[in-house]
């Protein structure tokens, strides 16, 4: 079992920055692909960014120039640094671990989620 936890979310004006953070538990999540989703109200759950357990990054279109995510293994801890945000950056933003487990399954992890928010 891995427990995902974000922090850091909050209210902004449009232009300021936020760092979120998941922190996982239960196991290491070093081999684990690590990413960020959002959820806007009314809107499906969309991926933010992503990174393998190689360092490798992926991002949204939305977001790129703007977001970034980074991986600290020591501390199983994943980040999302955003800049310059926009009012359409607002939604509840999740956590998510994935693999490939030895079974031939993926396992996938989320979590609780946290609501960020920026005014015009």
């Amino acid at each position: 079992q891995v427990h995902l936890v974000e922090s850091g979310g909050g209210y902004v004006q449009a232009g300021h920055s936020l760092r979120l953070s998941c922190a996982a538990s239960g196991r290491a999540v070093e081999s684990w692909a690590m990413g960020w989703y959002r959820q806007a109200p009314g809107k499906q759950r969309e991926l933010v960014s992503t990174i393998t357990s190689g360092g490798s990054t992926n991002y949204a279109d939305s977001v790129k120039g703007r977001f970034t995510i980074s991986r600290d293994n020591a501390k199983n801890t994943v980040y999302l640094q955003m800049n310059s945000l926009k009012p359409e950056d607002t939604a509840v933003y999740y956590c998510n671990a994935q693999k490939l487990l030895s079974t031939g399954s993926v396992g996938t992890y989320w979590g609780q989620g946290t609501q960020v928010t920026v005014s015009s």
